[in-house]
């Protein structure tokens, strides 16, 4: 006897799970439901519209109801809401949007894949003004981009800033338009450390983009945001993009368990706490890998694993259930940013115990076109050396080097195992030691205690203390910008220069990106120097790192010069 398989939600869980099902089961009844217009819509291409480069709308649809039908004998019913789950009657109630009809449907399994709502916090005055919107689907985006080039609008406040917010800001900003992105907290993009997030902000303010953080939203008028420090922002349309929430409401008037999260509780196999429901996607709660806890990830490549290990358990199809580690990437203006696995703050907060490598290689050889460096932040576990995470900024293939540490996390792959990796080589694509290769080398030196670091955040403290700090640049970069109290000391000079440099007090060394500074420090230890420190990021990662803070600030530099050359 075939089965009848009922799905809520037609974007990227629920239409997997149905075109799933289809494969495994020719004669298998199935049918979508979705509350919105569209089904099969891309999510992640939604903010491209604004910018044009995504041009129609409609090439945001990648299936209608009636493709569904003719390609895979699948049933999608549109602008219809389900209502209400009667488990033990194996029913749905069905509302139709458009004629206020409602019916049953019965089922013999019950996929739930809502996705996850914008949230739009009613303590903020005029959070529901017209010319307040969110970005969740097709019919969002484009009501967002009539009421801007309908109204001519040119001031737009952007509220979040995550990869929505920021997605939308550039978009607009690609646009022409006046933006201001604001952010309650200290940086944008949260799955990044701080210090990662400084590249992020420089080039959102390189760019145009009024970037305010550590300010929130107390009230939206028809003219502009009003923030609780006071301050005021030119706006005439607000986007609120500072997080979602799943969408439970359904399961949790049927009964259905929700965790600690507040996501939709399942197992193994996705089932919840009903033999014949199951539930994928931004609405589920989800085991990470890491932390060894549950926690939510609302990303497309996660919901549509979920949806095929679903289809695959009705039918006796077993799979693993590794949970997840959370892979992303984003374009911002000029540069890439990846990320996966643990942050360094995130494996702090889950109480485990670890380090991190932060270096600046050049993403191919330096003599061919468009090299660039890049921006790599590597989090392992202390001793043991197990990969936890990484991120990478730069202009070149950063999601590359992602995905290698995404595939070594998977793997449970230590710093050995990534130093070994045997990668793709040629010039234009890379370098012989590839930036993932040179991040174990690093980390294992610090692993093993072959000399020590401190990170980029310690060098503000370190120069107002008046810590004795070597430059081991050429003296033509020193005179381009170094640190105000750095002695300069080439790497090239450094050996017949050695009574310069104090026993008696820690030194601390940089360069551009740390190469240099790395092999200064082994230099001196190799002659007799116990208490000599390399300072992560170097040069370039400390530009970096003060330049937003200084901007806003106006506080004093700690450089003479920024130069990101």
């Amino acid at each position: 006897m075939s089965k009848k398989v009922l799905i809520i939600g037609g974007v990227a869980g629920g239409a997997s799970v149905a075109a799933r099902v289809r494969r495994i089961d020719a004669a298998a009844e199935v049918i979508m439901f979705e509350k919105g217009p569209d089904v099969s819509f891309s999510n992640c291409s939604l903010p491209f519209y604004l910018s044009g480069i995504v041009d129609d709308s409609d090439k945001l649809i990648m299936m209608d109801p009636k493709r569904f039908k003719a390609q895979y004998d699948i049933e999608a019913r549109v602008n219809s809401e389900v209502i209400k789950i009667k488990r033990e009657a194996k029913k749905i109630v069905v509302k139709n949007l458009l004629t206020g009809e409602e019916y049953e449907e019965a089922y013999d399994k019950l996929v739930l894949s809502p996705g996850a709502n914008a949230i739009l916090p009613r303590s903020i005055e005029g959070i529901t003004g017209t010319n307040v919107f969110s970005v969740r689907n097709v019919v969002d985006i484009k009501k967002l981009n009539s009421y801007i080039v309908d109204n001519e609008i040119n001031d737009v406040a952007v509220v979040g800033g995550g990869f929505i917010g920021v997605e939308v800001a550039e978009n607009l900003r690609l646009a022409g338009k006046n933006v201001s992105l604001i952010e309650a907290l200290d940086q944008i993009m949260a799955p990044f450390d701080y210090d990662m997030a400084q590249i992020l902000h420089k080039e959102m303010l390189d760019k145009g983009v009024s970037l305010i953080l550590s300010d929130g939203v107390k009230k939206i008028t028809e003219d502009f945001v009003e923030l609780q420090s006071g301050k005021q922002v030119p706006a005439k349309a607000v986007i609120m993009a500072i997080g979602v929430a799943p969408e439970t409401s359904l399961a949790k008037d049927a009964g259905l368990n929700v965790g600690v999260t507040g996501a939709i509780q399942v197992d193994h196999n996705y089932l919840t706490n009903d033999k014949n429901i199951y539930a994928v996607g931004d609405a589920i709660e989800v085991y990470n890998k890491l932390t060894h806890k549950p926690s939510r990830l609302a990303l497309a490549g996660p919901a549509q694993k979920q949806a095929r290990a679903a289809a695959d358990h009705m039918y006796g199809v077993p799979h693993n259930n590794n949970g997840v580690i959370g892979s992303s990437v984003v374009q911002i203006f000029d540069l890439g940013a990846a990320c996966t696995g643990l942050s360094e703050k995130a494996a702090k907060a889950a109480g485990i115990c670890c380090d991190f490598v932060y270096i600046i290689p050049g993403d191919k050889v330096g003599l061919m076109p468009n090299s660039n460096p890049m921006h790599f932040k590597l989090v392992y576990e202390y001793p043991t050396g197990k990969i936890l995470g990484a991120q990478a900024i730069g202009k070149g293939n950063v999601d590359k080097r992602i995905d290698v540490i995404a595939a070594i996390i998977t793997m449970g792959g230590t710093l050995e195992d990534l130093k070994e990796l045997e990668l793709c080589y040629a010039p234009l694509f890379g370098t012989a030691k590839d930036v993932v290769n040179f991040a174990a080398l690093v980390g294992l030196n610090l692993l093993y205690g072959r000399y020590r670091q401190v990170p980029v955040a310690k060098t503000r403290e370190l120069v107002e203390s008046n810590a004795y700090i070597v430059d081991v640049r050429e003296k033509n970069e020193f005179a381009k910008g170094h640190l105000k109290n750095a002695v300069n000391i080439p790497l090239s000079e450094l050996r017949g220069r050695l009574e310069e440099i104090p026993h008696d007090q820690p030194v601390y060394l940089y360069c551009r990106s740390g190469q240099r500074s790395y092999n200064a420090v082994m230099a001196l230890q190799n002659v007799g120097y116990d208490n000599v420190i390399n300072m992560s990021g170097s040069y370039l990662g400390i530009c970096y790192y003060e330049y937003y803070q200084d901007q806003v600030t106006g506080r004093e530099k700690i450089v003479t010069e920024y130069n990101f050359n």
